[in-house]
């Protein structure tokens, strides 16, 4: 079974990426979530992002769609559609985030989901 999520790729004036780690989970992922039933990707990730960062979207551009093994999840596969994302706000943990981190996306010190390790960051390094 496939889980369709949309996220967003946060960067800060160094060059680091948010990533946030639902409750009771191990493994850190961009923020963002499901989009629920009739909503478009800018829709849901405005949504999710206000819900769980409390911070408003300013502007997404689409980066593709990737694939891979569901961190939270067994069994299923990800497709996740990050978006370069623009926010105003400072981000703090609130709904189902229990931390957030600023990281290196060449040298990441926490453990990632899957999507993101194998697939996002690969192809978003080059980018700042």
């Amino acid at each position: 079974m496939i889980v369709e999520v949309v996220g967003a790729v946060v960067r800060d004036g160094a060059g680091r990426l948010l990533v946030v780690r639902k409750r009771g989970t191990q493994r850190f992922m961009l923020p963002g979530g499901k989009p629920e039933p009739g909503e478009d990707d800018l829709a849901a990730l405005a949504r999710e992002l206000a819900e769980e960062l409390g911070v408003s979207l300013l502007s997404a551009r689409p980066l593709g769609v990737f694939e891979a093994p569901a961190a939270n999840e067994p069994g299923r596969t990800v497709r996740s559609r990050p978006y370069a994302a623009e926010i105003e706000g400072e981000p703090a943990c609130a709904a189902e985030i229990e931390d957030l981190r600023w990281i290196d996306p060449q040298a990441p010190d926490v453990l990632l989901a899957p999507v993101l390790e194998r697939e996002i960051l690969p192809a978003i390094r080059p980018f700042r």
